[in-house]
C-alpha cells in the first residue's frame, strides 16, 4: 500500500509516494524545474496563480507514477502541505476571482498593525495568541478595502493547501490549524475569530467548512481521478502549513519536541501546551497539527530570515563561487570563536524575532592583518547559530525548553561546524532525519485514513542519519554567544 504526500511551496510542487510497509520513498518529484513565477504589481506584493499550481502538480504527479510503476489502485490516501497564509478567494462556481496574495506579500501591515492596536494586545494576544500582523485575515481585509468588486463575488476562502485539496475533492474545507495560521480562530473560545472578523467587517460565513486533520476530509471525484491517473474515491486524510507539517515530518507532536530548519531563512518550531503567547510578539503562535479543546497544542514557530541566505551570500561574493564543502573546509582551519571574528546575519529584511527591526548584517572584530576568509565563513555559521539561540531563549521563557532539536539532514545542517555550535549554543542534542515536507503528508493521510493506527506507528521506520551532542567546547561557545548578545544592536 501506498499514500502521496503533496507539499506546496512557493518555489514549486513536490509529490512524494510513500511505501507503507517499510516508510520507504517509493518515488518523487517537482514541477517546475525553474521556480514558480510570482506576481508582483507592486513593490512588496507577492501573488500567484492557483491554477498553476494544479498545473504543477499534475506534472509532478504524472513523473512520480511513471517512475513508481505501481497498480495506481495500490495508492489509499492523499496528504497535503502547503505554503501558509496565502490566501485563496473562491466564488459559487468554485472558481479562482483573483491570483492568490501569498506568504511573503507585505500590503496588509499596515491593516495588521491598526487592528492589534485598536482591538488591543490583550484580546490580540490572549485570544489570537498573535497580531493580527500580515496574516491571512488581514490580507482579506485589504481586498474588502481594495478591491470591492471582487470582494462581492467571494463565496469562500481557502489557505493554499485548500485549494488543492478542493480540486482533487470539489469540497470547500479548511482546519482548525489552518485558520489559526491566517489569524482567524480564537483560542478562548475555540471557535472562529468572531470579533476578529466583526471588526474587519467580513462575514465568518465565507469560511468553508472545518474539517479534523487527521481525518477523511473528502474523497478524490471521478473526473479528476481520470484526468491524474489515480483511484476515484481515494480520501484526502490530512492538510498542514509547511512548518507544522515539518515538525509532524520529524515527529515532534509533544509538548518540549522541537523541529529545526535552515535553508534561505531558518526556522525553531517548539510544541507547547500553553496558551501564553510572547508579550512582544516576536514569535508565532499557532495550533499544531494534533490541537485540540482538550488537549491543547500550540505551535510556537521562530523564524530568522537571515539564514541559508548569508552562507549563500558569503559564497557567491567572499568565495567567489567555491562550494560549501570547500568553505567548510577553510572555516573547519579556524579555532571556536573565528578568532573573535562575530557575524551578525540580519540581512534579509525585517526580523520579527527582533520586534520587527532590520538592523542589516554585520561584521566585528575583522582584523585586516590576521583574518582571512575562514574566520568570516566560521564566524557566519556561529552567528546564525546564535541567533538561534537567541529566538530559542525566547522560547524558553514561554515554557519551550529545546533539550532535543530534530532537523532535517540539509541545507545548514549538512554542515558540522553548523550543527556542532547549535548543540553548543543551545545545550541540546541535535538529531537529523532523511525525510522533507512531502513525505511527511504522505505519513499524516496514512495516519487520517486509519492505514496506520497511531503516529508511533507511522514513525517506527523513520530512521535517524546522526546525532550530535555538546561537546568540549560547549562553555567556550557560551561565552562567545554572550558577548555576541552583548554586542548585539537594534
Amino acid at each position: 500500500m501506498y499514500t502521496l504526500g503533496i507539499d506546496l511551496g512557493s518555489s514549486s510542487v513536490k509529490v512524494s509516494l510513500l511505501n507503507l510497509t517499510d516508510g520507504s520513498c517509493k518515488a518523487s518529484a517537482f514541477y517546475p524545474k525553474e521556480e514558480m513565477a510570482m506576481i508582483a504589481v507592486q513593490k512588496g506584493w507577492a501573488e500567484q496563480e492557483p491554477t498553476v499550481w494544479w498545473a504543477n502538480l499534475k506534472n509532478a504527479l504524472n513523473d512520480v507514477l511513471k517512475t513508481a510503476g505501481i497498480n495506481a489502485k495500490e495508492i489509499k490516501a492523499i496528504g497535503i502541505a502547503y505554503q501558509m497564509h496565502g490566501l485563496v478567494a473562491l466564488d459559487k462556481n468554485g472558481e479562482v476571482i483573483r491570483p492568490s496574495i501569498i506568504w511573503c506579500d507585505s500590503r496588509a501591515v499596515g491593516i495588521g498593525e491598526k487592528a492589534f492596536k485598536e482591538l488591543g494586545a490583550e484580546y490580540c494576544l490572549t485570544n489570537l495568541l498573535n497580531s493580527p500582523g500580515n496574516f491571512t485575515a488581514s490580507k482579506l481585509k485589504w481586498v474588502k478595502e481594495n478591491e470591492p468588486e471582487k470582494f462581492a463575488k467571494i463565496y469562500k476562502i481557502m489557505l493554499p493547501g485548500d485549494y488543492i485539496a478542493y480540486r482533487l475533492t470539489g469540497k470547500m474545507q479548511t482546519t482548525i490549524s489552518g485558520l489559526t495560521e491566517g489569524i482567524m480562530w480564537d483560542f478562548q473560545k475555540e471557535a472562529p475569530a468572531s470579533e476578529l472578523f466583526k471588526y474587519y467587517g467580513i462575514d465568518e460565513s465565507l469560511l468553508p467548512e472545518l474539517v479534523d486533520t487527521f481525518s477523511e476530509h473528502a474523497y478524490v471525484s471521478e473526473a479528476v481521478a481520470a484526468e491524474l491517473g489515480i483511484p476515484a474515491g481515494i480520501p484526502v486524510s490530512y492538510r498542514a502549513g509547511d512548518q507544522p507539517n515539518n515538525a509532524f515530518s520529524l515527529n515532534v507532536l509533544e509538548p518540549g519536541e522541537v523541529a529545526a530548519t535552515a535553508g534561505t531563512s531558518g526556522v525553531v518550531y517548539g510544541v507547547s501546551c500553553s496558551l501564553s503567547p510572547d508579550p512582544k510578539s516576536r514569535v508565532n503562535s499557532f495550533a499544531h497539527v494534533n490541537h485540540t479543546a482538550a488537549a491543547k497544542r500550540i505551535g510556537v514557530l521562530l523564524c530568522i530570515n537571515g539564514t541559508g541566505i548569508l552562507n549563500s551570500w558569503l559564497r557567491k561574493t567572499m568565495g567567489a563561487g567555491i562550494s560549501y564543502e570547500a568553505m567548510n573546509e577553510l572555516a573547519s582551519k579556524v579555532g571556536v570563536g573565528s578568532e573573535g571574528v562575530l557575524v551578525y546575519p540580519f540581512g534579509n529584511g525585517a526580523e520579527r524575532v527582533l520586534e520587527n527591526a532590520n538592523p542589516g548584517a554585520e561584521i566585528k572584530g575583522l582584523s585586516l592583518t590576521t583574518h582571512g576568509q575562514g574566520n568570516i565563513f566560521r564566524a557566519a555559521q556561529e552567528g546564525i547559530a546564535f541567533s538561534f539561540r537567541y529566538g530559542v531563549d525566547i522560547m524558553s521563557a514561554m515554557g519551550i525548553e529545546a533539550k532535543v532539536v530534530r532537523a532535517g539532514k540539509a541545507n545548514m545542517f549538512l554542515s558540522p561546524i553548523f550543527r556542532q555550535t547549535m548543540a553548543n549554543v543551545l545545550n541540546a542534542r541535535i538529531e537529523l532525519y532523511d525525510t522533507d515536507g512531502a513525505l511527511g503528508a504522505a505519513r499524516g493521510a496514512a495516519v487520517g485514513a486509519g492505514l496506520y493506527k497511531n503516529a508511533a506507528e507511522a514513525f517506527s521506520t523513520l530512521k535517524c542519519l546522526d546525532v550530535i551532542e555538546p561537546d568540549n567546547n560547549k562553555e567556550q561557545v557560551d561565552d562567545i554567544y554572550n558577548v555576541w548578545k552583548n554586542n548585539l544592536k537594534f
